[in-house]
């Protein structure tokens, strides 16, 4: 059974994405829509709409036509919008590289999307290089200047006339991001100019938004979706600031926050974790902070309400902790917390622990992964959606496509939920991940929260390893302690003991410096398997 959106549906504008993003650059040309966090330098939302209109008609004198790839390899600069909205505006398709790959993985990427230029910057042209020798481009722009090569200031002071072109927003793309999807190897997720200007559209209604006064801090990463569409392009959208950092460093982060007076974060788990348990947080003003929503992976209750209660005693007594839900396939955004006040009518507010509600124009249904059948209410079932936010399909992998998105629209996301009567949903965990333990399944992630509740352990990520002789996946915990802690193995495993089912047990562990995670906050769980 599809299962609305407890909001209406909002009319999503037939524009491509840079109209739509930067629709309202004339009127406030002169305040900033980009802060470099580091150094201060900032680009106009009038200098934005100039730079992009220049680096397109760039592109197109350099030969570029509709529909081709431009790969971006690049930590988040300022630049980086004019970069991606420039591609765009050209009609051409962006495919953005993970900052942290190797050449090989760069190598792929662009074969396989078939890219015929790559911008990168100075500090990567050596994995640029090497990637492109094995999969060669036309040309490699690289954004700050390099000996041999095109810089980003060479395209923008083009005096090539400007360009118009055909765009049509539902079935045009606009960017080509790769993800692992529900399994397997990197895919191009086919995203249209529809599909982002939709998910900004979708999101408005339950962000609450004060137009022009909104202060975005920006260090997930652009080339990641959930940064490319709710840092990058809804806070330009929305006529705020958007303040950069290009990597997340705790101390230039807060301080980002207290110098900019930065009124919206969105970040992922191991950000919250931070804010709530790190003695540097007590050293600085975040008292402009009214909203930090996280996503990328599962948040858990009492790690948004510790965060959420430290915050408002540092005077941000405003300050709201929730987190949203989606995938590089969904644009990136399904669901999400309302802002306080703007829960559906007769709602209370959204427990922490949810992800809050379907976005308007937004369908779900939760079924049996064993049957394919609707799942009773109340009953966990792998979250299907439906929507304008839904991919066009993974690229020359149509076999992929098809295991993923049915012939009705819905996505199957891989993750199982639960819904409320209120329409709220939570996350518990993914179809793939969860560990079989004597038939019983046990969520990695409820184990996670567990040991998050400990207060000497400042990290855990949860594996299921494989006993030879039975067959079952035993719950492995990876722990971080925090420093000085003694605490060992047995304290551990009793701690967990006490608040879960007795199949839900850690039956080992091991105590690591790190979890290893993406640039984007999820557990990497492949890394602990390999060496588990």
């Amino acid at each position: 059974m599809a299962l609305a959106s407890r909001y209406p549906d909002v009319e999503i504008p037939e524009l491509s994405v840079p109209q739509f993003v930067l629709a309202g650059a004339a009127e406030r040309r002169d305040s900033p829509a980009l802060i470099d966090g580091t150094s201060g330098e900032t680009i106009t939302h009038g200098e934005l709409a100039f730079y992009v209109e220049r680096l397109a008609a760039a592109l197109a004198a350099r030969g570029l036509r509709k529909g081709d790839v431009v790969a971006v390899f690049a930590p988040n600069t300022i630049w980086y919008p004019v970069v991606f909205h420039g591609i765009a505006a050209a009609g051409c398709v962006v495919s953005p590289i993970n900052a942290l790959y190797t050449p090989d993985e760069i190598a792929f990427q662009l074969k396989d999307s078939g890219a015929k230029v790559l911008i990168t910057i100075s500090l990567f042209l050596d994995r640029a290089q090497a990637a492109v020798a094995q999969a060669p481009v036309d040309e490699i722009v690289v954004m700050d200047g390099a000996e041999g090569h095109a810089s980003l200031r060479d395209l923008l002071t083009t005096d090539a006339p400007a360009v118009q072109v055909d765009i049509d927003p539902a079935t045009d793309l606009v960017t080509l991001p790769y993800s692992s999807g529900t399994t397997g190897l990197p895919k191009g997720v086919m995203l249209t100019h529809r599909n982002l200007v939709a998910n900004v559209t979708q999101s408005r209604p339950l962000a609450g938004v004060e137009d022009g006064d909104e202060r975005i801090i920006a260090v997930l990463p652009f080339f990641h979706i959930y940064g490319l569409t709710v840092l990058m392009n809804q806070g330009l959208q929305w006529g705020g600031t958007v303040v950069t950092l290009p990597r997340f460093d705790l101390e230039q982060f807060l301080r980002a926050i207290q110098d900019h007076r930065i009124t919206r974060a969105f970040v992922a788990p191991p950000i919250v974790l931070a804010l709530a348990k790190h003695p540097m947080v007590d050293q600085f003003d975040l008292s402009s902070l009214r909203s930090v929503t996280s996503g990328a992976a599962p948040l858990d209750e009492s790690l948004a309400q510790a965060a959420q209660d430290r915050l408002r005693k540092g005077a941000a007594e405003g300050t709201s902790v929730g987190q949203g839900y989606g995938m590089t396939e969904l644009s990136p955004v399904s669901h999400t917390t309302p802002e306080v006040g703007l829960e559906p009518a007769g709602a209370g507010p959204t427990p922490k622990g949810t992800v809050g509600y379907a976005l308007p124009n937004t369908e779900c249904r939760l079924v049996d992964p064993a049957t394919g059948e609707d799942c009773a209410p109340g009953e966990r079932g792998e979250l299907w959606v439906r929507g304008p936010q839904v991919m066009a399909g993974y690229l020359n992998n149509p076999q992929a496509t098809a295991d993923t998105l049915d012939r009705e629209g819905w996505l199957h996301t891989g993750d199982v939920a639960i819904v409320d009567d209120e329409g709220r949903y939570t996350v518990v965990d993914r179809v793939k991940e969860l560990i079989k333990y004597k038939g019983y399944q046990v969520a990695p992630a409820e184990l996670e929260a567990v040991l998050l509740g400990h207060p000497e352990i400042t990290d855990a990520a949860v594996i299921g390893v494989l006993e030879r002789d039975t067959g079952d996946e035993l719950p492995k915990a990876f722990v971080v302690r925090a420093p000085g802690s003694s605490l060992d193995e047995d304290g551990v495993i009793a701690f967990v003991a006490e608040r879960v089912a007795p199949h839900k047990k850690v039956r080992l562990v091991e105590f690591i410096e790190q979890v290893p995670k993406s640039m984007a906050g999820k557990i990497l769980r492949k890394d602990l398997k390999a060496r588990a």
